[in-house]
């Protein structure tokens, strides 16, 4: 879990990837620049910048010095060419689609992925661009190798998935890509580049919402995109974001630098109490079911050991009763857990994140509305079991 020379790597890149002291007047920590614009000795000087180098920069949309130390370490985690950041994850989600797909692209999409991305594909991409969708498992090979058309461009992927942590085959979907000729995308803010790097299994994409645990403290928004592909990594940079203007903040970008330098240490922590707690809601008698993927009984267990070097502090679960009333009162009960949609941060959160779906969404997920999902904050595994005991007791 998260050893050897790939732990050490990922030690290195966020502690010191980026930093270099000598050029920042030795300060431990690099500066936030917060200036718009740079300016040079002469008109060749100016027109002679790469905005693509670690040392190239004329306005604040292109590339601001702060934010490419921040991109140069996620980068390095990832092990990509390069890493672009964004003032949210939902606008690196946008720029992945534009940078892959044009009008009238079929996309090949997960049916249990983030919502937000389900509503910009039906309400944006559809009517204004004629963009369609076809929604699969991502466990059956064949139904993906079914679903593939000739526009299709591009397959968007979540492993663990947002509601019952689903987990895909991901070396398995990125040669049938490969093959076929679509690229591939997939949110990897659960388990972050400690516990899986998508892009050594050949996805051509990862994408992280960095308020969850990159930033660690709930204090930011951001986005990034990670890939090998430098000549896409570059049109990403220079188009999508550059003309889209959606460039990270630099305090944002330095705020989720130091998020990064405990990005290890937080995740252990994760995992440990993560699992703890999944395991004593698997072995209570008023929980139905629990969704986790450091439990054996999880349907994909045998590709969580082949691709994930640990599991997060997010879960979800089902209690054993017929009431949507009852799960509402129990999560009301809980006092450790405040009810908020984020996750990430010091703070544990719970949630009901399909109570008001409607029946047409809660049949493409095929998921329960009762289901609970919980974030476990840092608060400690014992004192998070003990506030879930006393809610469960009252039920």
């Amino acid at each position: 879990m998260g050893v050897g020379k790939d732990r050490e790597e990922d030690l290195l890149a966020l502690t010191h990837v980026g930093d270099e002291y000598d050029k920042y007047l030795h300060a431990v920590v690099p500066p936030v620049f917060l200036n718009s614009l740079h300016v040079y000795d002469s008109v060749e000087d100016y027109n002679s910048v790469d905005i693509f180098s670690d040392d190239g920069f004329i306005y604040a949309r292109d590339g601001n010095p702060t934010v490419r130390i921040l991109e140069r370490k996620i980068a390095a985690l990832e092990h990509g060419s390069r890493a672009v950041v964004f003032a949210s994850g939902m606008a690196a989600f946008t720029a992945a689609v534009f940078a892959t797909c044009k009008a009238g692209s079929h996309i090949l999409c997960m049916r249990d992925v983030y919502m937000p991305v389900k509503r910009m594909i039906d309400t944006v991409f559809g009517p204004r661009f004629g963009m369609t969708v076809t929604f699969v498992s991502g466990n059956d090979l064949q139904e993906i190798e079914d679903a593939v058309q000739e526009n299709t461009d591009l397959m968007i992927l979540e492993s663990p998935a947002t509601f019952v942590f689903r987990v895909v085959d991901l070396k398995a979907i990125a040669e049938i890509a490969k093959r076929r000729g679509f690229k591939t995308y997939i949110d990897n803010s659960c388990l972050t580049p400690v516990f899986q790097k998508p892009l050594e299994m050949g996805i051509d994409l990862v994408m992280h919402t960095m308020s969850k645990f990159m930033g660690g403290h709930s204090d930011i928004v951001g986005g990034v995109l990670v890939g090998k592909d430098e000549e896409l990594m570059r049109r990403i940079m220079s188009q999508m974001r550059e003309l889209f203007g959606g460039i990270m903040g630099p305090m944002e970008a330095w705020l989720t630098i130091r998020g990064l330098r405990t990005l290890e240490v937080r995740m252990q922590r994760a995992c440990e109490t993560g699992l703890a707690v999944a395991e004593y809601l698997e072995n209570h008698e008023k929980v139905k079911r629990v969704y986790h993927t450091g439990l054996s009984s999880h349907p994909q267990a045998d590709i969580i050991a082949r691709q994930q070097k640990g599991h997060s502090s997010l879960l979800s679960f089902e209690l054993d009763t017929d009431s949507v009333e009852d799960v509402v009162c129990f999560a009301d009960r809980l006092k450790l857990f405040g009810k908020g949609c984020s996750w990430g941060g010091h703070e544990s959160l719970v949630i009901l994140p399909l109570y008001k779906e409607p029946e047409e969404a809660l049949e493409l997920i095929r998921a329960d509305r009762k289901l609970i999902r919980i974030y476990c904050g840092l608060e400690g595994s014992v004192n998070l079991i003990a506030d879930l005991e006393q809610s469960l007791k009252q039920l």
